[in-house]
């Protein structure tokens, strides 16, 4: 236990670099997810922007991306990383590498999620002269707005899972906190406590994407 209060400045800043690291990567992966599951969902055979090209690569690209473990692909994209942040290590590589890797596995949550509103209501807007963009803004999203929630709320347990893996790339949190002080100093207790705050954050988490998906579904 001394050890840990000794460490507790080191202990409170992993907290803050992994809700740094998290929160933005929820925030840029998370409008990245939703522009692909749009994509997939819009033109896809019979739905109201139908492409069939389009539809093709962006399921290519996500069916190619999602199975990849994120550990081989913090590696393969440090060279693209290098061009858009000017970085392949530290907290901004690592927010742009799980910000992508986010993007394709949220785009399909989001797909699957749009694909539960009735078409009968995309119908009903259509055929009174509703556009594409009307549709998506006062009919698509806001009938799945529930499950989106709840998929967002969902990924966020994901990114906190990715966001451990920071340390090997020269990034900070809590992973990297209990990789530096509790493992590799054979100290269960400091890796322990980053383990319960990382709980702590995810239960709180949890609680509120729930509460929110239901006031959403009771609209």
């Amino acid at each position: 236990m001394d050890s840990l209060t000794n460490l507790m400045p080191e202990f409170w800043v992993a907290a803050g670099e992994t809700l740094y690291i998290v929160g933005l990567t929820l925030f840029f992966g998370g409008i990245g997810g939703l522009l692909v599951g749009l994509g997939l969902y819009l033109t896809r055979a019979g739905s109201i922007l139908a492409n069939r090209s389009v539809f093709v690569v962006l399921n290519l690209l996500v069916n190619i991306v999602r199975p990849i473990p994120f550990i081989i692909f913090l590696a393969a994209a440090q060279p693209l990383a290098r061009v858009v942040v000017g970085t392949g290590i530290g907290n901004a590589a690592i927010i742009f590498t799980i910000s992508l890797a986010a993007s394709f596995a949220m785009g399909r949550i989001v797909e699957q999620n749009l694909l539960t509103v009735t078409p009968g209501v995309i119908e009903a807007a259509r055929s009174v002269g509703a556009g594409p963009a009307r549709i998506i803004f006062t009919v698509l999203l806001p009938e799945a707005l529930g499950p989106l929630i709840l998929g967002y709320t969902f990924i966020f347990v994901a990114l906190v899972d990715m966001s451990a893996v920071a340390g090997y790339v020269g990034g900070g949190g809590l992973g990297n906190f209990a990789l530096l002080y509790g493992y590799r100093q054979f100290n269960p207790v400091v890796t322990w406590a980053a383990v319960l705050l990382i709980i702590v954050f995810v239960q709180l988490v949890q609680f509120l994407g729930n509460w929110l998906a239901r006031k959403a579904f009771r609209r």
